[in-house]
Order: C-alpha cells, then structure tokens, then sequence
C-alpha cells in the first residue's frame, strides 16, 4: 500500500485525498471541487486506478480570464494495492467528494475441493 500513499502525496495541491483500510476494503476518498459526477471517470487499467476529473467552470458575460488558479483537470494514474479487488470496485460521488470503496482479496488461503464418489 506504500505505492499508493506515495502517489497520493504526489497529486496537485487543489486535490485532497485520504485513504482509509479496514479489514475488508480500502476507502480512497478525494476531494474533488467542482468536479461532478458527470465530468469524472473512474477505472481500473492494468493494475492501476485511474481517475480523471474536470471542473466545468461559467464565466459570466463580458468576462475574460486574467489569472486562473482554480484551474482543476485531474489525470491520475494510482497503484492497486496488491491486494486489492479492483474489478469490484464501486464509486459514490456527493458535492465534490468522491468516495472509491476497493474490497480486498479473500483472506482465506486455500479451500477445500469436495470429492464426489463416481
């Protein structure tokens, strides 16, 4: 899990993100301001997770822009944990918060095969 804090700590300074671990899942949550769910995509590729996200800005009549520091497109590129399910993934979006839940792998190690008698 170290590659993903690392990486977390690697994105811009308008992107706030924490990331929690239970038993069972991974909880990647990440602020995303102005962002919404219609101009954010998330997925799994190749062992990575993958968020892009855009804020879509309105600038009113009559208006140019002059300095922009609240620019946000998000192009992400985050490790899977290694034991992370990212096929199972699932994703809420609420007021510029995004929440990515990532279940872990089964902690048993093997299981027992029943044998049927022929």
């Amino acid at each position: 899990m170290s590659a993903l804090r690392e990486a977390l700590s690697n994105l811009p300074g308008a992107v706030f993100a924490d990331l929690l671990e239970s038993d069972d899942a991974y909880l990647l949550v990440v602020d995303l301001p102005g962002a919404t769910a219609e101009t954010t995509d998330v997925r799994v590729e190749s062992g990575r997770l993958v968020i892009e996200a855009r804020r879509d800005k309105d600038i009113p009549d009559g208006f140019d822009y002059r300095r922009e520091d609240r620019s946000l497109f998000l192009d992400a590129k985050l490790p899977l944990p290694p034991d992370a399910v990212g096929e199972d993934a699932s994703a809420e979006f609420d007021r510029g918060v995004l929440e990515l839940t990532l279940p872990k792998r089964s902690a048993v190690v093997g299981r027992e095969i029943p044998i049927e008698e022929a």
